[in-house]
């Protein structure tokens, strides 16, 4: 079932219509309503280097029973990484993606570079209720340090050190002011073990006022 295809009638619909209920889509060609159940999406964001894929196994083992954890870069490759519109073929990929899998019931927790300019404006946002952002972050020399010790095949070089690092800095500047607003959780100082703690109840937090809601 793509989430952008009428099951009635067939049409490719690239803009989904939910004002007929929270877990209804409507085609805007033939107006009939089909099931689709909208979730809230957590974004476990930052820069490269502040611990998101360290920390995406003890996210899978912890939640695997309630939420379904993703890695953002596994969709990293071909004609995905084209750049245009803010990479928005990759990003709308995701989207549909992670709407396919939440109709399994359980939430998706998707651990990847992401900030709300990126995902608020297409229209496969709108297969989920929410979406949440926690950017970790970490003290500029200590990333630097991080990203520098990482196997050559992953090519940081100077330069691109330096734009992670402005990155970043953007990232710390900017994440209150977003809409939505992002969190930060600084992970300059803390164990893989303890920022996987504070993710957990970062996600389980939002969770239960969700369902509250």
């Amino acid at each position: 079932m793509h989430p952008l295809i009428c099951t009635h009638c067939g049409e490719w619909d690239e803009t989904p219509d939910t004002t007929a209920g929270v877990s209804v889509l409507r085609c805007a060609f033939c107006q009939r309503t089909r099931p689709f159940l909208r979730l809230p999406l957590y974004c476990v964001s930052g820069p490269s280097g502040t611990g998101k894929s360290t920390i995406a196994g003890a996210l899978l083992e912890r939640l695997r029973d309630r939420f379904v954890v993703l890695e953002q870069d596994l969709l990293w490759v071909g004609g995905l990484r084209d750049p245009a519109d803010h990479h928005r073929l990759f990003r709308s990929t995701w989207l549909r993606t992670a709407a396919m899998v939440q109709q399994s019931g359980r939430p998706v927790v998707l651990c990847g570079t992401v900030v709300p300019p990126e995902l608020e404006h297409l229209p496969e946002r709108a297969l989920f209720t929410d979406v949440h952002y926690l950017a970790l972050t970490c003290e500029p020399d200590v990333l630097a340090g991080r990203l520098r010790a990482r196997p050559a095949w992953r090519q940081w070089d100077e330069e691109r050190i330096a734009e992670a690092l402005e990155y970043a800095a953007w990232v710390e500047s900017e994440a209150a002011r977003l809409e939505p607003p992002v969190d930060l959780l600084d992970t300059t100082s803390a164990e893989p073990r303890e920022t996987a703690d504070a993710v957990c109840r970062w996600i389980e937090e939002r969770h239960v006022r969700a369902a509250a809601s």
